[in-house]
């Protein structure tokens, strides 16, 4: 039985989670490495390629180009960076977002690339969508900032058709850049939202075993930043990324920041 949310019908926020939406609409993934003014076709290009410079795995593990004409739902989609890639695949895509900020900078990116799209303000612990609706549901960086991961969990699973797939990340508690957070004391990007969750491997298991069939894969090791400025940044993009690189990956594979998680309903 469903417990979904007529559609359009207004929802009324707990404290947590205007908290989160005020937050996101106030912290744009990547925003402080794009020069262009926010909203251009500019804006929308350098935060492509800074996502995907940063996170160069993503493309090697999800197949952006693997959903023609499928039914793609994104939880999260921020500005859609990554959902820009299913659509132009021939997925046809949704995406929602908490932030009202992000779902108009999404609509700007959808427009001036051409590209068709459904996206609204809603919350991802409560689809406001039919069971059975979608053929793959994205949730790459947010349940470890939602304020029930599990609740968001079962919504997508919920709106998931038979079959269907369900791609997520989650941030690993047990990783090299957790461990370099504690040693250096340099703040993570984003380690001020209202809520931010780590997982270890088992841990992420244990939440996602609602799923009859799940993979899992360990990601995102070092790569050099921009972010960060002077002797910092010399030490860690001129040495650590270096060093850390040349280590072999059966040793560190375990250790990557990024869990990814790929299942089937």
């Amino acid at each position: 039985m469903s417990t979904m949310t007529p559609i359009n019908e207004p929802e009324k926020l707990s404290p947590l989670k205007s908290q989160i939406r005020d937050y996101w609409d106030t912290h744009i993934h990547d925003l402080s490495v794009a020069k262009s003014p926010i909203g251009t076709k500019g804006f929308f290009k350098e935060l492509d390629a800074y996502r995907f410079e940063k996170l160069d795995y993503l493309p090697k593990v999800v197949d952006f180009g693997g959903y023609r004409n499928s039914k793609v739902l994104e939880v999260g989609c921020g500005v859609g960076i990554d959902l820009i890639r299913f659509a132009r695949n021939g997925a046809r895509v949704t995406g929602v977002d908490l932030s009202s900020v992000a779902i108009e900078l999404a609509k700007k990116n959808f427009g001036q690339n051409n590209l068709k799209a459904d996206l609204m303000v809603m919350d991802g612990e409560r689809l406001q969508f039919p069971d059975n609706s979608f053929d793959m549901v994205y949730l790459h960086g947010v349940l470890q900032y939602t304020a029930n991961a599990v609740q968001m969990l079962n919504e997508a699973k919920r709106v998931l058709r038979p079959g269907g797939h369900a791609v997520m990340m989650v941030y690993n508690r047990i990783s090299w850049l957790n461990l370099l957070r504690q040693l250096t004391n340099v703040a993570l990007e984003h380690e001020d939202a209202p809520v931010i969750r780590k997982y270890s491997i088992g841990e992420l298991k244990k939440m996602i075993r609602i799923f009859p069939r799940v993979r899992l894969v360990v990601e995102r090791f070092p790569v050099k930043t921009r972010l960060h400025k002077g002797a910092k940044a010399l030490v860690y993009n001129g040495l650590f990324v270096g060093t850390f690189n040349t280590l072999p990956k059966f040793l560190v594979r375990r250790f990557g920041w990024h869990i990814m998680a790929f299942a089937e309903k």
